[in-house]
């Protein structure tokens, strides 16, 4: 199974592509699309649309992952990343690519068996089921590809390549 995971954003997205071979996962790829401060905001949104949605052609995903979103403190930033969120499912939608969500504690309950990890658990979780050698950067690569492995670990459809097939009764 290949899987696009996205950190949403504006300044920076975060994404990573990986393939799951059984219970093993291998980066394909991973990046962000960067946008700079001073552009109007909605040449911002065009950039984000146009980055994710050449990743998804490019690299052709059997689904996407994004974390839900959810209001903490900003307002204003969360009405900003709901808009970026928009045109990245909007990209993603029309690539034909099926969308899943998770929520940050479904993402590092996935990862590290503990919802409440901190981000350098995370980060070296990320590293070690990648095989990287590095902690990919900026952060919001390495959440993107936090989130296309919790795909992959909650993903019913994952669970046939490892679980033993019936041979009948016994």
């Amino acid at each position: 199974m290949r899987v696009l995971g996205i950190d949403p954003g504006y300044a920076i997205v975060g994404w990573g592509v990986i393939e799951q071979e059984g219970i093993r996962f291998k980066a394909v790829d991973f990046g962000a699309v960067c946008t700079q401060a001073g552009v109007p905001f909605e040449q911002r949104l065009v950039q984000v649309y146009e980055g994710i949605k050449q990743v998804c052609e490019t690299y052709k995903p059997e689904a996407l992952a994004i974390e839900k979103l959810y209001y903490q403190h900003n307002q204003t930033t969360v009405i900003g990343v709901a808009e970026a969120r928009g045109v990245i499912l909007l990209a993603a939608a029309q690539c034909g690519v099926p969308i899943y969500e998770y929520t940050p504690m479904q993402v590092k309950q996935s990862l590290t068996g503990y919802g409440k990890a901190v981000k350098k658990q995370m980060m070296e979780m990320v590293r070690l089921m990648l095989h990287l050698p590095t902690v990919p950067k900026p952060d919001d690569t390495a959440d993107a590809l936090a989130m296309a492995i919790t795909h992959c670990n909650c993903s019913r459809s994952s669970l046939k390549d490892y679980l033993p097939r019936s041979r009948g009764p016994i």
